[in-house]
C-alpha cells in the first residue's frame, strides 16, 4: 500500500478545524471549527462513462462549498446519517442541529439544546434509525431519525465517547477515566469491556477514539486473518479502541479475548477504520530526535501489521475521515483539510492479454479470482480460500494460498481461463513472491524457495538424451535455502519439511523485497543489502548495497539496471555492472523521484521505463522524462513503445462485470512524434528521426506508411530494420505488379482494408481478382454475391454455397446450413443437418429425391434406424438396394411381420432361423409373453397359440386366477382364428372368371383347408378346438361361481351340470364337488345325491376323503330325501335337467351369458367364437361374454347375427 498527500484546502480567516466527516455514500465532506464554522464541501467526481475523465485520478476540484450558519461556539462533533441524508452537528455550548438537503442546499431541520452540559459525542446506528447523544455530565439521549426521543438516562459516569455495535443492539460508552462500559439498546447495563492495552502501563491514559466497523465481511477470506494457533478465524478484528499514549486494542467483538494489541509510539488523537474494515488509520504526533513535533498518520492491517506512515505538515491532526471507497482520507490539520490518496495492495496480475484479480463477495467466504480475457471480454471465476497473493508472467499466473494445515502453503499455477496446470505444497510462507517464464520464487523473512515449474508443453519438449536410445523426461526442480547461505545446494529437494526442521532459521537481516528475470534473482534485505543469484542454474553471484530499505524492485530487459522504491515511496536506480566506490559492486544512479507507487520497465528496450508518481505517469528514456500524463491506473505491461494500464479502482467497483474502457493504452513520445512527422512533414525526415531513435515498431510504422505511398525502397528498408521477413517478401511481390492500382489494392488488403481493395478491383473491372481475394480470406458470403453478379460460374457458386453451409454447420446453425446445402445439392451434408435438426420429414423427402442406388440412401436408412422409424428406414435401405439391411432393421426394431414379409418377397431364408433363435432366447429368459408378441408380429399364429395354451395350462395348475386362464385360452383361440382367416383368404388369390383362374383358386383353397385342418386338430395343445374348449370351460366355471355367490342357486346348478363336459380341463372331483354344492343350495337333492355317488365312486380319491364325502352325504340325506323338486309337465324342462349335461358339445347349445338353453329364446350369435347369447340375458352388454368381441345390433333395437370377424380387436387388455 502507498499513500501520498494530493490536495490541501485552506479554511478562510485561518479558522482552526475541530472535526471532519466524509459521507461514504454521497461524498459530502462536513468540517467544523472555531467560531461556529461549519462547511459542507464536495469534490468533483468524473463521470464513469466519460472517456475524458475515465483515466483521470480522483478529482480535487470542489463542486460544493456551502457554509452553514447556526452555531456560535466551536463545532466539536459532525456526524452523517447516510441512509437518510442528514447531517448532525453539535458545538461547545451543547447546541445540536440536524441539517437536511433540499434542492442541492443544506437547511436546518431540527434544533435541540439541553442547556445543562456539553455534548461530547453522538453516533448514528449503521441503518440510520437511531442516534445516541452523550453529555459530559453522564446524560444519555437516544432518539429516532424523525426527532422523537426514544429514551434517556443519567449515568454516574463522566462520558467522553460513544459507539454503536454494527447491529445496533449494544452501545459502548467511553469515560474520561479510560473505561468502556457496555449497555444494551434500551439503556440497561450489560458489562464492562476489558482493556488489555492498559496492562503494564504506568500512569493514566485517556481513550481518544473508538470505532466499530460495520463492514466486517470484506476481509474475512484473507489468509492473513489467521489466529496464532494456526486455525483460521473467519472474522477479522472490527472494533478499535485507541488511547492517547499510542496503544491500540483491536477486537472481533465486545467479548473477544484474543485481542490484537498495537503500540504506535504516537501521541494519538484519532483512530478510524476505512469503510471496508481492512485498514486502520491512527492519527497523532511524535517527537523526533531534534525535539521537533511531527504530525503523522500510521496505517495498520486488522492483524496489527504496520502498512505505511504518512507525515503531515502542521502542529497537529484534530480529526480524520475516510472516503467511501477507501481510496482517500481527509485530515483536519490546523486551518487546513489535507487529502491523501491511497494506492491499495490489490491482488492482481496481467499475462497474455488476461487480467486476473481477486475480490470478495458478501455471500462467499472464499475470495473470487476473476480471469478476464481483455481481448474477447470472456470472464472465468475461480473461488479460492485463504488467498495470499497473485503473480503473473508469460502465459501463466500463480496463486499463493494457505493450506488448512498449519504452516503449509499452496502454489497453484493457472492458465488464462483459471484451470490449474500444476501445484506445489510448500512450508515457506510467501511473504514476497515473484514469477518469471519458468520460475516461481517465494521468499519469507529468512527462507528462499525456487520452483522451476513445468508446463504441459515443456513436459513434452524438455527431455534429456542418455547414452542409450531411450529418453528421460525432465521434471520441475525445487530448491530451498536460507537467505544467509552463500552456497545453494545442487541436489533437488523434494521434502521441504526436512530442511525447515534443521537448524535455527532466524536471521538478523530479513528479506523485504525481490525481483527476478530470466538471468538472475535479486533479494533485497532490510539493511539495504541485495543478494544476487544466477538463473536458471541457481547459484549465489554477488552482493549489492543500497542506500535505502527496498519495498519494490524491478529489473530492466537486459538485467543490467535495477529500480528500487523504498518504504517512503522514493524511486532510485542502481547500475549493477558499474564499478562502485570502495570496491563495492554497482553504482547508485543520480535519478531520484518521490511519491512513486508503481514502476515498469519496457520488455524490449533497457532504457525505457514508466513510473507512477502521485496522479501522473512519467515515461523515461534513459534518465530523461517525457511530458507526464494524468493517470491513476496500474501499469500492466510496457511493450512496443506502448504502455497498457488498468484502472483497478474502477474494476473493483464492479468486479463481476469489468468494462474494456477500464484498460488504457499510452504511447511514448517517440511513437507519437513519428506519427506526427509522417503525417505533417515527410518520409525522409521521419527516416532520419527513427535513425536517431531506433525501435522496431518505429521502423514498422515507417515501412507501413511507405507502403501506403508505394515507396518500396523505404518500405523495404523499414521491414529489414524491424526484421519482418514477410513484409520484405510482400514488397518484392508488389514490385512485380505492373499496375499501380493493383499495388494499391494489395496494400489495402495487407492492411486488412478488404472492402477498399474490392472497390479498387471493381473499378479495374477485375472481379476475378476480387473473388480470389475473398476466397483467400474465406469470406464466402462475399464470394457468393460476387459470383451471382455474373462474375463467376456455377461451380464457383456451388463451392460458395457449400462453404457457407459449412460455416453455419460449424456454429450449429443447422437450419441456415440446410438452405445452403440444398442449393449446393450436397446430399451428404443435408442428411447430417436434417438428422441433427430432427427433421425426419425432410429426411424422408430426401429419399424420394435421390436416385435409386445412391450411396446416401443407406446412410439415411441408418439414421432412421437409430431413432426407431422402421418404415422410413426400410424405404431407404430398399431404395439403396440393401435388402439385408432392411430385414435387419425390421428385426432390430421388433417389426417381425414386416421382416418376414420382406424375407419372403426377396427369398431371404435366414429370417426363419433368426426368428426361432430369438423366440428360444426369450423363452430361456422366462419371457414367454415377449415370445408370444414376437410370433404375433411375425404372423406365426399357430406358434403363438401353442405358447398361450401352455401358459394357460400352467396358470390352471396353480388354481389361483381362473380369469387369467380364461383370457389366455381366448387369446390362443383368437390366434387360431387369425390363422384360419389368413389361410382361407390369401391375398394372392387371382381374381377372374377364366377356367385357369378357377382351378388356381380351387387348388389354393384346398391347400388352405388342409393346412387349417392340420393346425386346428385337437390332438395338439394349440389346436383350435382345444383353445375354444378351454375358454368355454373356464367361462362356465367362472359364471357358475358368480351365480352361486349372487344367490342364483338354480342358475348355478344349471351351469354346474354343463361342467361335466369339461372333465378333460378340470379335476373331476372339483366339478362334482361344485355340482353337489350348487344342487344342495337349490334343493335339488336328487342331483346332489348323484354328485355324491360320483365322488364316492371316483377312482384315485384317497380313502379319507371318500370317508368324508360319505359322512357328509349321510348328514345331508338323513334330513332330506334324495329327490328333486317337481319341474312341471314340460318335457323340455325335464330334458334340460336330465339329459342336458350328457349331450355331445352341449355347451355350444346354451347361452354363454347365463347358461340357459337356447331353444325358443331370441339370441345373438358371436361371429368370432361362434357362441350365442340370449338377448334378455345380455343386460345391455355390447360384447360377447365369452370372447369379448363387440356385438352388432339392428337399427330397430333388436340384435342381428353378430359382429364381423374384424371386430374382435386386441384382447390382451381383458
Amino acid at each position: 500500500m502507498f499513500i501520498y498527500l494530493s490536495k490541501k484546502i485552506a479554511i478562510p480567516n485561518g479558522v482552526k478545524l475541530k472535526c471532519v466527516s466524509w459521507n461514504s455514500e454521497q461524498g459530502w465532506i462536513a468540517c467544523g471549527g472555531e467560531n461556529g464554522l461549519l462547511k459542507v464541501l464536495k469534490l468533483e467526481s468524473g463521470t464513469a462513462k466519460d472517456p475524458k475523465n475515465r483515466n483521470a485520478p480522483a478529482s480535487s476540484n470542489l463542486s460544493m462549498n456551502q457554509t452553514l450558519e447556526g452555531h456560535n461556539g466551536s463545532v466539536m462533533v459532525v456526524n452523517w446519517n447516510e441512509n437518510y441524508r442528514k447531517l448532525t452537528t453539535s458545538d461547545q455550548y451543547g447546541l445540536i442541529i440536524v441539517w437536511m438537503l433540499h434542492k442541492g442546499m443544506w437547511f436546518e431541520e431540527m434544533i435541540n439544546n439541553r442547556n445543562k452540559s456539553v455534548v461530547k459525542d453522538m453516533k448514528w446506528t449503521s441503518d440510520g434509525q437511531k442516534i445516541c447523544i452523550i453529555y459530559e455530565d453522564g446524560a444519555v439521549i437516544v432518539g429516532s431519525v424523525d426527532g422523537n426521543r426514544l429514551w434517556g438516562k443519567e449515568l454516574s459516569l463522566t462520558l467522553a465517547l460513544v459507539e454503536w455495535s454494527p447491529d445496533g443492539r449494544l452501545i459502548l460508552f467511553c469515560t474520561v477515566q479510560g473505561e468502556v462500559h457496555i449497555y444494551d439498546g434500551n439503556g440497561n447495563s450489560v458489562s464492562k469491556l476489558m482493556l488489555y492495552c492498559l496492562e503494564g502501563m504506568q500512569g493514566a491514559a485517556n481513550i481518544i477514539g473508538i470505532d466499530w466497523c460495520a463492514a466486517s465481511t470484506s476481509a474475512s477470506s484473507d489468509s492473513r486473518y489467521d489466529t496464532a494457533e494456526g486455525g483460521a478465524d473467519q472474522t477479522p478484528p472490527v472494533l478499535a479502541i485507541g488511547l492517547d499514549n499510542g496503544r491500540i486494542q483491536l477486537m472481533r467483538n465486545e467479548i473477544d479475548e484474543k485481542v490484537v494489541l498495537i503500540d504506535t509510539s504516537l501521541r494519538a488523537t484519532r483512530v478510524k477504520w476505512n469503510t471496508s474494515g481492512t485498514v486502520l488509520a491512527v492519527a497523532g504526533s511524535q517527537t523526533s530526535a531534534d525535539m521537533r513535533e511531527a504530525s503523522m498518520v500510521q496505517f495498520y492491517s486488522p492483524t496489527g501489521v504496520h502498512l505505511r506512515t504518512l507525515r503531515v505538515p502542521g502542529t497537529g491532526i484534530n480529526a480524520l475521515s475516510w472516503e467511501g471507497g477507501g481510496l482517500r482520507i481527509a485530515l483536519a490539520v490546523d486551518s487546513y483539510i489535507y487529502f491523501a490518496n491511497i494506492r491499495p495492495d490489490y491482488k492482481w496480475g496481467y499475462f497474455g492479454g488476461t487480467l486476473v484479480y481477486a475480490f470478495n463477495k458478501p455471500d462467499r467466504v472464499e475470495q473470487c479470482v476473476m480471469f478476464w480475457d481483455t481481448e474477447t471480454n470472456d470472464r472465468y471465476a475461480k473461488y479460492v480460500k485463504k488467498l495470499i497473493s497473485i503473480r503473473a508472467c508469460g502465459e501463466y499466473c500463480v496463486l499463493a494460498t494457505k493450506s488448512e494445515e498449519a504452516d503449509q502453503y499452496i502454489l497453484i499455477l493457472c492458465n488464462a481461463i483459471g484451470s490449474p496446470v500444476d501445484s506445489k505444497y510448500i512450508e515457506v510462507e510467501p511473504v514476497h513472491m515473484t514469477m518469471t517464464q519458468y520460475h516461481v520464487i517465494v521468499v519469507s523473512e529468512e527462507l528462499v524457495y525456487v520452483w522451476q515449474f513445468r508446463t504441459p508443453v515443456s513436459r513434452l519438449t524438455s527431455v534429456d538424451s542418455e547414452a542409450s536410445s531411450s529418453l528421460r523426461r525432465k521434471e520441475g526442480r525445487e530448491r530451498i535455502f536460507h537467505i544467509d547461505d552463500k552456497q545453494v545446494m545442487d541436489e533437488n529437494i523434494t521434502n521441504v519439511a526436512q530442511k525447515l526442521a534443521s537448524g535455527n532459521l532466524s536471521t538478523k537481516d530479513p528479506a523485504c523485497a525481490l525481483c527476478a528475470s530470466e538471468q538472475c534473482l535479486l533479494i533485497g534485505r532490510e539493511s539495504g543489502i541485495v543478494n544476487r543469484y544466477s538463473l536458471p542454474h541457481l547459484a549465489f553471484d554477488k552482493t549489492y548495497v543500497l542506500r535505502c530499505r527496498p519495498q519494490l524492485m524491478a529489473l530492466n530487459s537486459n538485467s543490467v539496471r535495477m529500480s528500487i522504491i523504498d518504504i517512503n515511496g522514493v524511486l532510485t536506480f542502481f547500475d549493477m555492472e558499474a564499478a562502485g566506490e570502495g570496491g563495492l559492486q554497482g553504482e547508485q544512479l543520480p535519478l531520484e523521484r518521490k511519491d512513486c507507487w508503481g514502476m515498469c520497465w519496457s520488455n524490449d528496450n533497457p532504457e525505457l521505463f514508466a513510473i507512477m508518481e502521485k496522479t501522473r505517469m512519467y515515461i523515461f528514456r534513459g534518465m530523461e522524462p517525457e511530458e507526464p500524463v494524468l493517470s491513476s491506473g496500474f501499469i500492466c505491461q510496457f511493450s512496443d513503445l506502448q504502455i497498457r494500464a488498468v484502472l483497478l479502482d474502477d474494476v473493483m467497483r464492479t468486479p463481476d462485470h469489468p468494462d474494456k474502457d477500464f484498460l488504457i493504452d499510452f504511447e511514448t513520445k517517440s511513437l507519437r512524434d513519428t506519427r506526427h512527422i509522417l503525417t505533417n512533414v515527410g518520409i525522409d525526415d521521419a527516416y532520419q528521426f527513427i535513425e536517431d531513435n531506433p525501435h522496431s515498431r518505429l521502423w514498422r510504422i515507417l515501412a507501413e506508411h511507405s507502403l501506403e505511398n508505394l515507396d518500396f525502397a523505404i518500405a523495404d528498408k523499414g521491414f529489414v530494420r524491424c526484421a519482418d521477413y514477410q513484409g520484405i517478401q510482400f514488397v518484392k511481390q508488389l514490385q512485380l505488379l505492373d499496375d499501380p492500382r493493383k499495388q494499391h489494392a494489395e496494400v489495402a488488403a495487407y492492411f486488412k482494408r478488404f472492402d477498399e481493395a474490392e472497390t479498387i478491383y471493381r473499378d479495374m473491372d477485375r472481379m476475378d481478382l476480387a473473388i480470389e481475394m475473398r476466397m483467400r480470406l474465406g469470406d464466402w458470403f462475399k464470394v457468393e454475391k460476387l459470383a451471382q453478379s455474373s462474375a463467376g460460374d456455377d461451380a464457383l457458386l456451388m463451392l460458395a454455397w457449400n462453404k457457407i453451409g459449412e460455416y453455419y454447420a460449424d456454429r450449429q446453425k443447422w437450419s441456415k446450413a440446410v438452405a445452403y446445402f440444398a442449393q449446393a445439392k450436397n446430399a451428404e451434408q443435408l442428411v447430417e443437418c436434417f438428422y441433427l435438426l430432427e427433421d425426419y420429414v425432410g429426411l424422408e423427402k430426401l429419399i424420394h429425391t435421390l436416385p435409386d442406388g445412391h450411396p446416401m440412401l443407406c446412410n439415411i436408412g441408418k439414421k432412421f434406424l437409430s431413432v426407431g422409424l422402421c418404415e422410413q428406414a426400410v424405404e431407404g435401405f430398399l431404395k439403396g438396394a440393401d435388402v439385408k439391411a432392411a430385414v435387419d432393421c425390421c428385426v432390430l426394431l421388433n417389426q417381425w411381420d414386416q421382416a418376414v414379409e420382406l424375407a419372403e418377397r426377396n427369398d431371404f431364408q435366414q429370417i426363419e432361423g433368426v426368428l426361432s433363435k430369438y423366440a428360444n432366447y426369450l423363452l430361456e429368459k422366462q419371457k414367454p409373453l415377449q415370445a408370444i408378441e414376437l410370433y404375433r408380429k411375425a404372423n406365426r399364429h399357430t406358434e403363438a397359440s401353442k405358447l398361450l395354451v401352455k401358459l394357460a395350462e400352467e396358470a390352471a395348475t396353480q388354481k389361483v386366477n381362473p380369469l387369467r386362464v380364461k383370457k389366455l385360452y381366448v387369446l390362443a383361440a383368437l390366434e387360431i382364428e387369425r390363422f384360419r382367416n389368413k389361410t382361407l383368404n390369401p391375398d394372392n388369390v387371382l381374381q377372374g372368371n377364366s377356367t385357369y383362374h378357377t382351378k388356381t383358386m380351387a387348388a389354393q383353397t384346398l391347400d388352405g383347408l388342409m393346412t387349417l385342418d392340420a393346425a386346428s386338430s385337437g390332438d395338439g395343445p394349440g389346436g383350435m378346438e382345444n383353445a375354444w374348449h378351454g375358454a368355454e370351460a373356464y367361462h362356465f366355471w367362472l359364471l357358475a361361481h358368480q351365480q352361486l355367490y349372487d344367490g342364483n342357486f338354480d342358475a348355478a346348478r344349471r351351469i354346474s351340470l354343463l361342467l361335466s363336459e369339461f372333465e378333460d380341463v378340470f379335476d373331476a372331483m372339483d366339478i362334482y364337488c361344485f355340482q353337489a354344492l350348487a344342487c344342495f343350495y337349490s334343493k335339488y337333492y336328487g342331483k346332489c345325491s348323484r354328485a355324491f355317488i360320483k365322488l364316492e365312486s371316483m377312482p384315485g380319491i384317497p380313502a379319507d376323503k371318500q370317508e368324508l364325502f360319505s359322512e357328509l352325504a349321510v348328514s345331508i340325506f338323513t334330513k332330506h330325501s334324495p329327490n328333486d323338486p317337481s319341474q312341471g309337465k314340460s318335457r323340455k324342462t325335464k330334458g334340460m335337467d336330465d339329459e342336458f349335461a350328457v349331450k355331445g358339445k352341449i355347451a355350444s347349445q346354451c347361452c354363454v351369458a347365463s347358461g340357459k338353453e337356447l331353444s325358443g329364446e331370441s339370441s345373438t350369435r358371436c361371429k368370432q367364437c361362434k357362441h350365442s347369447s340370449v338377448n334378455s340375458e345380455l343386460q345391455g352388454r355390447n360384447a360377447c361374454p365369452l370372447c369379448h368381441a363387440p356385438l352388432n345390433f339392428r337399427a330397430g333395437g333388436g340384435r342381428n347375427g353378430g359382429p364381423s370377424l374384424g371386430g374382435g380387436g386386441r384382447l390382451y387388455g381383458m
